[in-house]
């Protein structure tokens, strides 16, 4: 394990050019010589992204969580906006706020259930991506957590939304909206619903932890724990977050 921080050390000083190895040792907190373990930088990630996801869910999966969030609020999908201006412009307005409102609460009903599938790949993390995530950039484990997950919550998310947007009757309006517009056009619109609200879920809650790990990264005060100030307080650490 001392060989290991030792090798990281030296990357460390040939990256920067600005210290030297005796300087980056007096600057490192806890463990071997000052270090965080390679055990205390995976728990800490592990932390990080665990609290992340659950605040981020937390937030998205109370009312209004996705409705309210301006940059979240999910719309109608770009091949359908066509039909939502002209349900619009004949008068079937309230249609349509029906059909958007019910995706939202769809997204808003999925949430409540994705912090444990969250907390499920995390667990997956190897040390090794722990020490590349901690020394990366701002949004490093959200990123790495986006490329390994996406599918996988994919797949678990859209019979929760796909139940979610039942249970509120989304899939009726949607069905009501698509069998009005199909009236006064030749050209019938078949989007999957489900899908599409999923895709854009599972978005909104990245956009969310991204900005937890963020915080993290760049508040003191966001450090709940002794763990979190040890880990992201470190000289690596603070090397990603540059």
């Amino acid at each position: 394990m001392k060989r290991l921080f030792l090798v990281c050390l030296g990357i460390l000083c040939f990256s920067t050019g600005c210290e030297t190895s005796q300087q980056i040792l007096q600057n490192l907190p806890t463990s071997v010589a000052g270090q965080p373990t390679t055990t205390q930088i995976a728990a800490g990630l592990k932390e990080a992204l665990t609290i992340g996801t659950q605040n981020s869910a937390n937030r998205l999966s109370a009312v209004d969580g996705f409705f309210a969030n301006a940059a979240l609020k999910i719309l109608m999908p770009p091949e359908a906006q066509k039909v939502e201006s002209t349900l619009r412009k004949l008068g079937m307005g309230n249609v349509v706020d029906k059909a958007i409102l019910s995706m939202n609460r769809g997204a808003e009903e999925a949430a409540k259930s994705a912090t444990p599938i969250f907390v499920n790949a995390i667990k997956q993390m190897s040390i090794t991506d722990a020490i590349g995530i901690l020394r990366g950039g701002k949004t490093s484990a959200t990123d790495y957590f986006k490329s390994k997950t996406t599918a996988e919550l994919t797949n678990a998310f859209k019979p929760v939304i796909a139940a979610a947007l039942k249970k509120v009757d989304a899939t009726k309006y949607w069905g009501d909206v698509f069998s009005l517009y199909n009236k006064f056009s030749s050209t019938p619109v078949n989007t999957d619903l489900s899908a599409y609200v999923t895709e854009k879920a599972i978005a909104g809650i990245y956009v969310e932890v991204a900005t937890e790990e963020a915080k993290i990264r760049q508040d003191p005060a966001a450090r709940v724990t002794d763990l979190l100030k040890t880990v992201f307080g470190s000289t690596l650490a603070q090397t990603g977050n540059k």
